[in-house]
């Protein structure tokens, strides 16, 4: 891309940001009106996605970027090829219909600007997840899709139903975030390559690697939690805690497809191989069948939904998986249909709730002469989720049913599964469209109402959406779909199905489905007092076993903390030195590195004089009848390291050594003095033996190490450049203190913030205590009667 376009593409994806920090203001000029303006940051994006169509229709990768962390090789890079156009079209341009809904849905929330400022983050990151080329830069934005979709589904924080759906949809797909960090990490190491466009373009470098299954693995962890896969699915459901709004957008072009559209893109990279082409279809289908399922047996319309999506995206994994031509093309058909259908479906269902106050199935009907709108946009959207020529689900269903037409019990037994899952998924979609609108108005429901113009727009529009793709098939596939597909297969693709039935093996199967769609329709309630009995008899499920996780997730961690943090220094101490002990001699026994004994020097009478007060100070402090002896005679031992430097030409240094020592005396002999502690310490041998094994095992460890340390070659060059430079960098002739001031300036500035954290200390200590009825505690050094 020239340098404008570049500059344009990073405006487009700072856009939804942009608006974040300007919602909160303009929602309080213009209370929720101010849904128009903030829907221009999306509309602008998707405008910039649109013009660049031709081009990727045409075949061409778009890049751009610039050096983030040069040194890691991080780049803070996008590619726009026909799977990220496609996507990023649906996120901005759903997205706008998302801003101006919640503009009617959320009238008068005194929170409504906060959220405008999650649902626009939420955006903004879904669209650089989608489009960025390096690897660490789309973790990155995986990762802010999980922490704003927390924030968004925790949105009405007050209720606890909302706050653990949060909790459960960051903890699942944040896991799976972090597992897909390792995989991408694998990768960059494996092959030396950090940019998606890099990855693809190696061929069959990562498949051909004694490291595929571990990266396979990992980037399906990803993948899976994020797109809600069997047993990963329960946060899916607990997110309709969130406002419909953020239901809508999360279901139809956001979060829950970021995992699908991260399988498309390492198809080519991963795929085709067994344990892809056994893996997706097994997952896949299971959660499309047990999804369809759940759908059925929900009572809530949401929820409903819900469950839709999740056997919508288990279809999606399942095609992904079998990995052909035809099955990458009836994944992206069904991908661009279900972002439609399901968009509208979710903001139908918040128009049903907005105008009858409920979203219970059992309590609804009868609405479509209050809300003919509504109606027309649920039939709409409906029709296309249930494959009804001439919809865009009918384009995608036929394209399904084809790529799975082999004849071999593995693709017969997906057929059998994409057949059940769409007849159920056929039925669920009528239960949700078609009964709150036809039949005898309950006398629950009181004045219903359809919304206001942004309410309803969004819904129609995507419903009309869906019939227009599949009419002009011609454009919708040389600018969407045929993209979409050749990005997804690594070479070009042309998709020229249209809505015109031909009578095959494909469209019998959809008439089946269709025939199967509607008697399950008609026995839906039947099935879902059924499927509610069953689930009651099984009772435990993965989203009660989340619950059991979680708990136990906190009694560990208790049980560890009170094993290791148990409030008593002495353990704290013998730990501490146990391990610098280990740190020492481990290494020595492991590689046998223990120095060789030297020859004792030739040592003058005065250095004689020095190594005879450390030897008396060692055994002042052992025979010491009270603590206070013991510290001053501990004192003795940095005396003497003083006497050595001074006597060895460095009277600074041995000055220095003398304030320390001298103050670190006064000061714990003064703390001693203030403290509730016996005179001596009386414990028995058993218990104090430990202790100076201990102290002997340690000193003798740092003896070696120091002994080992100066019998190798002696490297100068550290000692040259700071002998070079200390004057003419630093302005300093004491080489000693320019290494502490300028050469290492940060490191004194941290010690001096250790010995005030250690003074901090000391006073707290010493100072005097208040007990629980507010008198003052004895002073230890007070005489008492």
């Amino acid at each position: 891309m020239t340098g404008i376009e570049a500059t344009t593409g990073f405006l487009a994806l700072a856009l939804p940001f942009i608006a974040a920090a300007l919602a909160p203001i303009l929602t309080r000029l213009f209370k929720q009106h101010a849904c128009w303006p903030l829907a221009l940051a999306p509309a602008l994006a998707f405008l910039f996605f649109l013009q660049a169509l031709p081009a990727v229709a045409d075949g061409n990768v778009l890049l751009f970027g610039f050096d983030w962390i040069p040194s890691f090789d991080v780049r803070f890079s996008f590619r726009i090829d026909g799977l990220s156009s496609t996507f990023a079209l649906l996120i901005t341009g759903i997205g706008t219909l998302i801003v101006l809904y919640s503009g009617g849905y959320l009238a008068g929330h005194k929170d409504q600007g906060r959220f405008f400022s999650f649902i626009l983050m939420f955006m903004g990151a879904m669209l650089g997840l989608v489009v960025a080329d390096d690897l660490i830069t789309l973790f990155v934005y995986w990762e802010l899709t999980s922490i704003t979709s927390f924030l968004l589904i925790g949105f009405d924080h007050h209720r606890e139903a909302a706050r653990r759906g949060a909790i459960q949809a960051l903890v699942i797909t944040g896991g799976g975030g972090l597992a897909l960090l390792a995989g991408l990490i694998v990768i960059r190491e494996l092959l030396g390559l950090s940019s998606m466009s890099d990855v693809l373009a190696a061929g069959d470098a990562l498949r051909d690697s004694a490291f595929y299954v571990p990266i396979l693995i990992l980037v399906l962890a990803g993948a899976f939690t994020k797109s809600a896969q069997m047993p990963f699915h329960v946060w899916l459901p607990n997110a309709m805690e969130a406002p419909t709004p953020v239901s809508a957008y999360l279901h139809s072009a956001t979060m829950v497809k970021a995992g699908v559209y991260l399988l498309l893109r390492f198809h080519p990279a991963l795929g085709d191989t067994a344990l892809w082409t056994t893996i997706l279809p097994l997952f896949g289908s299971v959660t499309l069948v047990v999804g369809a399922l759940l759908a059925i047996r929900a009572s809530d319309i949401k929820i409903t939904l819900a469950y839709t999506t999740v056997a919508s995206l288990g279809l999606l994994v399942m095609l992904i998986g079998v990995g052909t031509e035809a099955a990458i093309t009836g994944a992206v058909l069904y991908l661009i249909a279900h972002s439609l259908f399901k968009g509208g479906l979710f903001m139908v269902a918040g128009s049903i709730d907005h105008g009858a106050h409920t979203r219970e199935i059992d309590r609804l009907g009868g609405l479509g002469r209050a809300m003919p709108i509504t109606f027309t946009a649920a039939m709409l959207c409906a029709l296309s989720m249930g494959g009804i020529t001439p919809f865009v689900g009918f384009l995608a269903k036929e394209e399904i049913y084809y790529a799975l037409e082999q004849g071999d019990a593995y693709h017969i037994a997906l057929m059998v599964a994409a057949i059940a899952g769409n007849a159920l998924m056929f039925a669920a979609a009528f239960v949700v469209a078609l009964k709150p609108f036809v039949g005898r108005m309950p006398e629950t429901i009181h004045h219903p109402h359809e919304g206001a113009a942004t309410i309803w727009l969004g819904p129609l529009t995507l419903g009309v959406l869906g019939l227009l793709g599949a009419l002009f098939y011609g454009a919708y596939h040389d600018y969407f779909s045929s993209p979409m597909a050749s990005a997804a297969l690594g070479e070009p693709v042309a998709i020229e199905i249209g809505w015109v039935p031909h009578l095959n093996l494909a469209f019998m199967l959809s008439l089946l489905t269709i025939a199967l769609g509607i008697v399950l329709y008609a026995f839906a309630a039947q099935l879902r007092s059924g499927l509610a009995n069953l689930l009651a008899a099984i009772g435990w499920g993965p989203d009660k076993g989340f619950d059991q996780a979680m708990r136990g997730l906190l009694r560990g961690a208790f049980a560890i903390t009170n094993f290791l943090q148990s409030g008593r220094l002495d353990i704290y101490m013998t730990v501490t030195v146990v391990l610098i002990i280990a740190a020492l001699f481990g290494p020595m026994i492991y590689m046998d590195a223990f120095p060789a004994m030297p020859d004792f020097p030739t040592l003058a009478f005065y250095e004689w004089t020095v190594l005879g007060l450390v030897i008396l100070g060692i055994f002042a402090v052992v025979i010491a009848k009270n603590r206070l002896t013991a510290i001053v005679s501990l004192g003795i031992q940095g005396f003497a390291v003083a006497l050595i430097f001074m006597l060895l030409g460095a009277p600074d240094l041995s000055f220095t050594q003398f304030m320390v020592e001298t103050l670190s005396v006064v000061i714990l002999a003064l703390v001693m003095t203030r403290l509730r502690l016996s005179a001596a310490d009386h414990r028995p041998l058993r218990e104090s033996l430990p202790d100076a094994v201990l102290a002997i095992a340690g000193g003798a460890g740092f003896g070696l190490f120091l002994l080992a340390v100066t019998q190798r070659p002696f490297d100068a060059s550290l000692s040259d450049f700071f002998e070079r430079y200390s004057y003419t960098i630093a302005h300093g002739r004491n080489i000693v203190n320019v290494i502490l001031v300028d050469f290492r300036g940060i490191d004194t500035m941290g010690e001096i913030a250790v010995v005030m954290t250690a003074g901090l200390a000391i006073l707290a200590l010493i100072r005097v205590r208040v007990g629980r009825k507010g008198e003052r505690y004895p002073d230890p050094t007070e005489q008492t009667p």
